[in-house]
């Protein structure tokens, strides 16, 4: 069984259709686009950064830091209190937030004895705000 498959370019402008197998997904005729290559090429990122994407998006592949993140959308908290509004250890939360830290999406600040989180800055809002609209398409 094969499908069609159309490939719109980068430049937005032109329609490729290729004819693919489902079974091993090759094209019926082995023809490389050139042009086609060379816009890919120019607008890859570097390995390193991709990696570094895929990195981040792991950090969001945990429902406790989601749930961390939600709180934390409302407002600068303390250990104590994301325990108790997640009904989590304080021991569960704090490995959360040292992983949510190290990844840079959330920032604290001491006062006194206490330690307060909050978002590292407006893009963790967007990208969840962005993940929950295609979950909730």
């Amino acid at each position: 069984m094969s499908f069609l498959l159309k490939r719109e370019m980068l430049s937005g402008h032109e329609m490729n259709s290729i004819e693919i197998d489902e079974k091993n997904e090759c094209c019926d005729e082995l023809e490389i686009h050139e042009d086609l290559l060379k816009i890919v090429q120019k607008k890859l990122p570097p390995l390193e950064e991709l990696d570094g994407l895929a990195e981040l998006f792991k950090i969001f592949g945990e429902v406790s830091r989601i749930r961390i993140l939600y709180v934390l959308f409302e407002c600068e908290v303390c250990v104590c209190d994301l325990a108790r509004a997640l009904d989590m250890t304080q021991s569960a939360v704090s490995h959360q937030l040292k992983i949510l830290k190290q990844s840079k999406l959330i920032k604290s600040r001491r006062e006194g004895k206490s330690i307060f989180y909050s978002l590292a800055d407006d893009h963790v809002r967007t990208i969840i705000a962005q993940g929950m609209d295609h979950v909730c398409e």
